[in-house]
């Protein structure tokens, strides 16, 4: 791991958990600064605007700009300006909607360019999906800001974004694009704004399959940590080891150090 020059670093079960901080993160990440090493913050989180993110990591003792942190919402918004794409129906929270709406996108009911569908929570509701449903029918392309199964929140696991994209899939018989995790684009996407290639990188996550082997498919060293949703069966369930299995973010430097095995 000597080569390493920078990381992406996952938020929820890596930095915290729920509203709870992981122990010894906020110091691992200040070693990381002044190491000089390069890190973007890259989340599968869509409830979440980067700008209440960012006021979250703050709060945590992580001075982190709204620029240093990614999430499917900031990329679909980029994703659909790039195709000239300006109305969406949006399946996620009123907060995440923040990041559509910076980046000209305006929501709509009909006549809509694209639907995104992210994690919106108890939002969800038989009819919203019945109506993104009869857009897709009839030929309006779906954008999954993630399809996580799962994920940690603060009363115990629950449903994320992926079981719903999986009805609209279902239902019309069409594949929706992914945006997010484990999409390589989202990763290459990441590592572009830090400048750096594939085996420069790591990337830091407690989601086995999309954080770990969605970052060593694409090229980059992958370091699962045994903190927010880890399980032993999704580490059995990868296709290959992980470069590294730590306890936390916080054994990250004696890792690092070669004071701690992998």
């Amino acid at each position: 791991m000597a080569d390493l020059r920078g990381f992406l670093i996952d938020l929820d079960g890596v930095i915290y958990t729920g509203n709870d901080p992981v122990p010894g993160a906020a110091g691992t990440i200040s070693w990381l600064q002044e190491g000089g090493y390069s890190f973007r913050f890259i989340s599968n989180s869509t409830r979440k605007s980067v700008l209440s993110i960012s006021r979250k990591l703050s709060e945590m003792g992580i001075p982190a700009g709204p620029d240093s942190i990614m999430t499917p919402a900031v990329a679909a918004a980029a994703l659909a300006r790039q195709r000239g794409w300006s109305r969406a129906f949006l399946v996620t929270t009123g907060d995440a909607k923040e990041d559509f709406s910076r980046a000209g996108i305006v929501p709509c009911e009909e006549a809509c360019d694209c639907i995104v569908v992210g994690d919106c929570g108890k939002s969800f509701s038989y009819d919203t999906l019945n109506a993104a449903f009869r857009l897709a029918i009839a030929g309006t392309p779906v954008l999954a800001l993630e399809k996580d199964r799962y994920f940690r929140d603060t009363d115990g696991l629950s449903l994320s974004a992926g079981p719903f994209v999986a009805a609209l899939e279902y239902a019309t018989g069409r594949q929706a694009e992914l945006v997010g995790k484990p999409a390589p684009s989202y990763f290459l996407a990441a590592l572009a704004s830090l400048g750096l290639h594939p085996g420069e990188v790591a990337m830091i996550g407690d989601d086995a399959i999309s954080d770990v082997q969605g970052a060593m498919d694409a090229g980059m060293a992958g370091i699962l940590v045994r903190t927010g949703k880890y399980s032993p069966a999704a580490l059995a369930a990868c296709r290959r080891p992980p470069t590294a299995v730590l306890p936390s973010i916080a054994a990250l430097r004696k890792y690092l150090e070669g004071k701690v095995t992998g």
